[in-house]
């Protein structure tokens, strides 16, 4: 499968990952977050563990652990943490931060050489999404700020890692460890900062299933796998599409004004996407990551 094939298959999950804001406002309860991201993870995970029926072999399970740390569990806290006390713009603004971190996690644990375009793609890529989010009541909070950091770092070396670290197994197998985990280590959190959830009503039903079967099983085993075969600097600047879609989809779905810098910052971001994997490609042509799926015993 070509490089370009893999790109855009993996830049579909932060894409699709844009629409997760419209879904939480529009179609889920408000005040449960971390309840809802165990709902949003554990089910995901459990299903793709009964379907590919490859559970992680002893020697994985830390390493599962971490990266269900990582990529979710941590993550998502300190993202929610962010949301709740920075305006959005902020929130996602110090998120994109992410693509510049791995560029600096992959040099030392990957030994991955750092490239002058790359960074400033990367930081064209700050500067689009700050123009497309950040507005006059951009206040920030010193814990927010430091959640919303914390939240990238979390992200970004579970990116790195996740290329780092890649078990015989299939990327849908490696998708269902992870989520399994992440939701595992949120059950805890949420049981000891939030009430009970309400009776769910059929609208809520649909966004969990739209936020689990879609925004998080599909997604995350379309960015592992992607993962498996890209530069880690070069997916992690994918994960830009992400504002980008959300704009867009609050401007159709909700009726937001887009102002014109927002439109001179989306164009920024999709560029700043575009040179990151022209300035992240391979001097020689990685490995094709495919693995057999094989049963733990």
């Amino acid at each position: 499968m070509s490089r370009t094939t893999d790109i855009v298959l993996t830049a579909l999950a932060p894409a699709i990952w844009g629409s997760t804001y419209l879904v939480t406002t529009e179609m889920l309860p408000t005040g449960y977050p971390v309840t809802l991201a165990v709902l949003r993870a554990l089910p995901a995970g459990l299903l793709l563990l009964a379907l590919t029926r490859c559970l992680p072999p002893r020697g994985w399970l830390g390493r599962t652990l971490l990266l269900g740390a990582l990529n979710f569990a941590v993550f998502w806290t300190l993202l929610f943490v962010a949301a709740y006390r920075l305006p959005g713009g902020v929130a996602a603004t110090l998120g994109s931060l992410q693509a510049l971190m791995v560029i600096v996690m992959a040099r030392g644990w990957l030994g991955t050489r750092i490239r002058a375009g790359a960074v400033a793609a990367a930081f064209a890529g700050v500067t689009g999404v700050s123009l497309l989010l950040l507005g006059p009541d951009a206040a920030l909070d010193p814990v927010g700020v430091a959640a919303g950091i914390g939240g990238a770092a979390s992200m970004a070396a579970g990116t790195v890692l996740s290329r780092k670290w890649q078990p015989p197994v299939s990327a849908l197998s490696f998708t269902a460890w992870q989520l399994t985990a992440g939701g595992l280590l949120l059950v805890p959190l949420a049981l000891a900062v939030e009430p009970a959830l309400p009776a769910l009503t059929p609208v809520n039903f649909a966004g969990l299933v739209w936020l689990g079967l879609i925004g998080a099983a599909l997604t995350y085993w379309l960015w592992f796998r992607g993962l498996a075969r890209l530069e880690p600097g070069a997916a992690s600047m994918l994960g830009m599409m992400s504002p980008v879609t959300a704009v867009i989809l609050g401007w159709l779905w909700l009726g937001q004004a887009l102002t014109p810098v927002q439109f001179i910052g989306a164009a920024i971001v999709l560029s700043s996407v575009w040179a990151g994997q022209i300035a992240n490609r391979p001097r020689v042509a990685l490995p094709d990551a495919t693995y057999a799926p094989r049963r733990a015993a």
